[in-house]
């Protein structure tokens, strides 16, 4: 099993940064991929950025934060990270990490975090 905490939300201004975490302990080696996605009100669950892992990892994002945001893993604290520069309002919402399980579609939640641009 996997579990999944995620840290950094808060409130910044437009342009600012802010850096999201999230710790994950457990059956580690399960883990195939990574990723954030975001939850704004009225709106679906998106998907912000994911990383796989390995020596050959790859990245993806969504159109709307590409040079923006960057997707990382500490491996040596077995957390996953986004920094988020030049913030939008567009931006806000409930951040949720996620865990892709090999040889599974089963996915692992944290509980998200709250982020809010706004001036």
């Amino acid at each position: 099993q996997v579990r999944l905490v995620e840290s950094g939300g808060g409130l910044v201004q437009p342009g600012g940064s802010l850096r999201l975490s999230c710790a994950a302990s457990g059956s580690i080696s399960t883990i195939g991929a990574m990723g954030w996605y975001r939850q704004a009100p009225g709106k679906e669950r998106e998907l912000v950025a994911v990383i796989t892992m390995g020596i050959g990892s790859t990245t993806t994002y969504a159109d709307s934060v590409k040079a923006r945001f960057t997707i990382s893993i500490d491996n040596a604290k077995n957390t996953l990270n986004l920094q988020m520069n030049s913030l939008k309002p567009e931006d806000t919402a409930v951040y949720y990490c996620n865990a892709r399980i090999v040889r599974t579609f089963v996915n692992a939640w944290g509980q998200g975090t709250q982020v809010t641009v706004s001036s």
